[in-house]
């Protein structure tokens, strides 16, 4: 669908989402006392965000590449990606995941670049790259400061025509891609959708997982990826694309210089969508495995992305199960309780497409819902559907396709796929239109053809022992299945029933000791706000783990005014989202919406925060979200371990506390509890920032009378006690059944307070992480220890630590434990050499930059900063006082710091 403009299927796991602890809106139920809330009316003509990007050049160079340039001096950033119209779905079988391996060998020497280097040089530079393979296209891109946008172009081009391909580099990558492989397995929404994959698209090339198998994957050498890459990666078939702060003439010129060369070896025909064979009635499979949850999906065939029935069928999935104001879930997962989560979406490829609902709930559960979800899908009348849902959805829809733009590199990602495949942007405008005009009929008209349970492909993952049980059986499914949802017939007879980048900010000293952070930024007409207050877990006693989770969790679910439903209906209504979060030291609350909405939406964060609806059936669903979510999360190594890190590391509350605490706490929190948590932090001076296009003097006024509506007279200001660390230990936790095992080196280091130190080991992180670092240098390119070896840091304001982690096989935990234990000897030992110090100032600079083109994220890094007693602009100081750290003074951090005698130890054993 063109809102999901790039399709990379990793992201299918957004069919399994809705999670309440972070979800932007959470769930919802009508409440009688509830005050009506009136919908808004469908955009006018002239409301509706402007879609078409002005100032884009176009043109194919005399080989037929074509060159894709936006001027856009927004950030001193430029974004270069290019498009190879090949991936896994032109691999023949035996090839299948050759796509995905050429993709990891291009990092491994191109043109006159060695093994290692290609990301050493982008990130030398102070930028990032990476590459992503999909069924349909291959991209390779880099992000740099706009200084170095000739070495992000001159690397991405011999990334793309000049991989070296090194028989020897060839067969330590194909390790890591099998640990890669391995680790998606230990996934279920990935093994999940491949499980759908194989069943929905069987004699098709959208069959096989874009990775391959074990066997493709061994299979691949280096006279094999040049004999793929013959005949696929001509000028003819590629899209350059630059946008940022550069000008086009210059682009245009050293793209003719680099790339006008290149010839092409044959012609190229345009693919034809697939043919599927007919459905010879519904299908299911059941996959046993250790599980905490069931994770089931219907699959359905969709058009491709070219189709024009892509309108209605993206507005019916998002009025079925699009947010948490849809109805499956309002019927499914807020009224009766029956899945921690459920959704419905489509993505749709060049050839062919996927129309899914998902959900993920209790075992037990399963036959109850799988009996009410087939009569509900059996019986839906479009006839139904209201002008507000038309309106809402879409509102959402086009809210996705405008902030595509809010960054450099998503701009990039939707005008190259635009030009790629439908040669400008009047495909999307197509759409719009489409979309616009939309009614009742047209929604019916689109279930009729696509929800068809003669072929539905279900997949579910159950846990072990339900099944002998007889709680999942493919069996009981498939005849549910068809007595309640039995023919076509029988649903159509349902349904016949008829310039500058940013103005200066502002700090401004509120009357009761709060802050106010004003940040504008005319760019986009969206308006971002963060607030954060001083306590989080530090205002909770030990039998209160979790409560903070839960009253952050419940400020979503209603207000004193509106119930949760009207909350939810009132923010899709305008696109918008609220969430709320705590921390061992803080509690944060994040808005977003359209600028022309601010008058709606500070009326409702007042009410939110003022005034909470705490009601006891929002509590009550509050605390089986976050018990779902607990056992979610210990369904995955990295959940697992970073929900038992704090008690491994801290002796002191409340850094040793549960974040979601434990289940029969969490069980038995009541409402006075979360009202008295509440009471108590929002009492404390708060810092709200704002960022994005608005009123000054309106936003000013709101939080004056925001805090004088908060502040309590006399109300103690808390002060959270400094981390006190447990004595080092080793911790093994267990997650069965799984390929891999997780490794966590962690050492003890100081907090945020001490900025010298903290700008010394940022720079000795940042030497270690990323793709051209020390740690994956040695332990994946060398050694082919794993896919994933990095190395990252978290600081509280007077304690943190640095971390090294690999994801390996578990025959190799010994060798990964030695390749950290030497890392970290030699760091203590010798100063870095230049070029990796250079290497990793440039890296924190320009990450720096990349991680907040986002309104959201300055917004909120300056309220996090002043919460904790630090100046809005700390982070870019830390930056700026990185960049004068010497060699010696970052070995002297890893002496201070990389005690391998005192360290932590943390794996996650299968």
């Amino acid at each position: 669908m063109r809102r999901i403009f790039m399709l990379t299927l990793a992201l299918l796991l957004l069919f399994t989402t809705a999670d309440a602890q972070a979800a932007k809106k959470n769930a919802p139920k009508a409440s009688p006392a509830a005050a009506p809330v009136a919908p808004v009316a469908p955009n006018a003509e002239g409301d509706t965000p402007k879609n078409h990007v002005e100032g884009v050049t176009f043109l194919r160079l005399k080989n037929g590449l074509g060159v894709l340039i936006k001027e856009d001096d927004r950030f001193p950033l430029a974004h270069i990606r290019m498009l190879v119209h090949a991936g896994s779905a032109y691999e023949t079988p035996a090839q299948a995941g050759i796509s995905h391996v050429l993709e990891h060998m291009v990092f491994k020497g191109a043109g006159n670049m060695k093994p290692g280097e290609v990301a050493r040089r982008i990130e030398a530079a102070g930028g990032s790259l990476n590459a992503s393979t999909s069924f349909d296209n291959t991209i390779y891109h880099v992000e740099v400061p706009d200084s170095a946008w000739k070495l992000g172009l001159s690397v991405v081009a011999d990334m793309t025509f000049k991989p070296a391909l090194i028989p020897s580099e060839l067969e330590s990558e194909k390790e890591v891609v099998l640990a890669e492989l391995k680790r998606g397995e230990d996934t279920p929404e990935n093994l999940l959708f491949q499980t759908l994959q194989g069943m929905l698209w069987k004699g098709t090339s959208y069959e096989w997982p874009i990775i391959g198998y074990r066997d493709t994957v061994r299979a691949v050498t280096s006279q094999s990826m040049r004999d793929y890459i013959a005949p696929l990666y001509q000028p003819q078939n590629m899209i350059l694309c630059v946008v940022g702060k550069v000008k086009a003439a210059d682009v245009l010129a050293e793209a003719e210089k680099l790339l006008g060369g290149f010839q092409n070896t044959g012609r190229i025909t345009p693919p034809e969508p697939f043919a599927l064979k007919p459905a010879q009635g519904p299908q299911v499979r059941v996959l046993p495995g250790m599980w905490n949850k069931v994770h089931l999906g219907v699959a359905f065939p969709a058009p491709d992305f070219g189709s024009s029935k892509m309108a209605g069928l993206d507005m019916l999935t998002q009025i079925l199960g699009g947010d948490e104001t849809s109805r499956l879930y309002r019927k499914f997962k807020y009224e009766l309780r029956l899945v921690d989560s459920i959704s419905v979406g489509s993505s749709n490829l060049e050839r062919g497409g996927i129309l899914m609902v998902g959900a993920v709930l209790d075992a037990d559960k399963l036959p109850a819902f799988w009996d009410a979800l087939t009569r509900e899908l059996a019986s839906f009348d479009a006839n139904t559907i209201t002008p507000n849902e038309i309106a809402r959805a879409r509102t959402n829809i086009e809210a996705g396709l405008f902030l595509a733009r809010e960054t450099i590199g998503g701009l990039a990602g939707k005008l190259q796929h635009q030009y790629a495949f439908e040669g400008s942007q009047q495909g999307e405008a197509n759409y719009l239109s489409i979309l616009a005009a939309m009614d009742k009929a047209q929604l019916g008209a689109a279930y009729r053809e696509f929800f068809r349970p003669e072929e539905a492909r279900i997949a579910v993952l159950a846990p072990k022992g339900s099944q002998g049980g007889g709680t999942v059986s493919e069996s009981a499914l498939l005849d549910t299945l068809k007595r309640r949802w039995p023919a076509r017939a029988a649903a159509a007879k349902a349904e016949a029933k008829p310039g500058d980048t940013a103005g200066a900010a502002k700090q401004i000293t509120l009357p009761g000791g709060g802050t106010l952070v004003l940040q504008p930024d005319p760019t986009l007409p969206y308006t971002a706000v963060s607030m954060a207050w001083p306590g989080g877990d530090g205002l909770l006693s030990e039998n209160e783990q979790g409560l903070g989770a839960l009253t952050a969790s419940l400020l979503g679910r209603g207000t004193g005014k509106r119930s949760a439903n009207q909350v939810e209906d009132f923010l899709s209504d305008r696109a918008a989202s609220i969430s709320a979060s705590t921390s061992s030291e803080t509690f944060s609350l994040n808005a977003k919406f359209p600028s022309r909405f601010s008058a709606d939406m500070l009326g409702l964060l007042r009410e939110v925060l003022t005034s909470p609806g705490l009601a006891p059936d929002e509590l009550a669903r509050a605390k089986e979200d976050q018990l779902n979510a607990i056992k979610r999360g210990e369904d995955q190594p990295i959940g697992l371990v970073f929900r038992r890190l704090p008690g491994i590391l801290y002796a002191s509350a409340p850094h040793s506390y549960l974040r979601l605490g434990e289940p029969s706490q969490v069980a038995a929190f009541t409402r006075e509890q979360a009202a008295g948590f509440w009471k108590r932090q929002s009492a404390q001076p708060f810092v709200l920032s704002v960022c994005g296009q608005f009123d000054e003097a309106q936003v000013t006024a709101f939080a004056t009378g925001l805090e004088q509506a908060l502040s309590a007279k006399g109300a103690p200001r808390v002060k959270v006690p400094a981390p006190q660390w447990k004595p080092k230990a080793k911790a093994v936790l267990q997650l069965p059944e799984r390929n891999q095992a997780h490794l966590f080196v962690i050492f003890k280091a100081p907090g945020r307070v001490d900025q010298d130190m903290s700008a010394r080991l940022s720079v000795l992180r940042a030497a270690l992480a990323g793709q051209s670092g020390l740690l994956f240098r040695d332990m994946r390119d060398k050694q082919g220890l794993g896919y994933a070896v990095t190395a990252f840091m978290s600081q509280y304001k007077e304690a943190g630590f640095l971390a090294f982690y690999i994801g390996t096989d578990p025959d190799k935990t010994a060798q990964s434990l030695e390749g950290f234990r030497k890392a970290a000897a030699n760091l203590a030992a010798k100063p870095l050499p230049e070029e990796e110090l250079t290497r990793a100032k440039n890296i924190l600079a320009g990450d720096y930059y990349q991680d907040r083109q986002a309104l959201m994220a300055r917004s909120r890094e300056a309220a996090g900063a002043i919460v904790q007693g630090f100046e809005r602009d700390a982070e870019r100081k830390l930056i700026e006082a990185a960049q004068k750290v010497t060699a010696e003074q970052v070995r002297q951090a890893a002496a201070a710091v990389l005690k391998w005698d005192d360290a932590f130890l943390v794996e996650v054993a299968p």
